[in-house]
């Protein structure tokens, strides 16, 4: 059993997009185990994307994750981080099979939709950012 995060983003929301994202999830037999709705101040948005940090694009990053709400999601399953990319689709959405979330949803790499750990390490590493052992179930 594997948990990993998601996040979706501030133009998943401004898409109304949470409910299909999560039913998504759901139906292919991922659970949720954490979901909370925030705005993430600076410092939060510079602390998770900390790997991309001297960066050209990193300033744009922190820019968009703050620009507005996003949803965290704790998401428990069988190789829930290998389905849940699967389910997201390449990072850049004109590439992103239809099907997925960003081939569905996104037309831009610096507004697609979704985010995803993208292994154990760094699923452990983001989802103590977002959720105390306490918010998950």
């Amino acid at each position: 059993m594997e948990r990993t995060l998601v996040l979706v983003k501030p133009d998943g929301v401004r898409k109304h997009l949470i409910g299909e994202i999560i039913n998504r999830f759901e139906r292919r037999g991922l659970r949720v185990a954490g979901l909370k709705m925030m705005r993430l101040n600076d410092a939060q948005a510079k602390k998770h994307y900390a790997e991309h940090d001297g960066k050209p694009f990193f300033a744009g990053l922190v820019a968009f994750i703050t620009s507005g709400p996003i949803v965290a999601l704790a998401i428990e399953g069988e190789n829930a981080i290998r389905a849940v990319r699967g389910m997201m689709g390449a990072t850049n959405p004109l590439e992103a099979v239809p099907g997925s979330i960003r081939g569905d949803f996104a037309l831009a790499t610096g507004e697609n939709i979704v985010h995803g750990s993208d292994g154990v390490e760094s699923a452990s590493r983001e989802l103590a950012h977002f959720f105390s052992d306490c918010e998950l179930f």
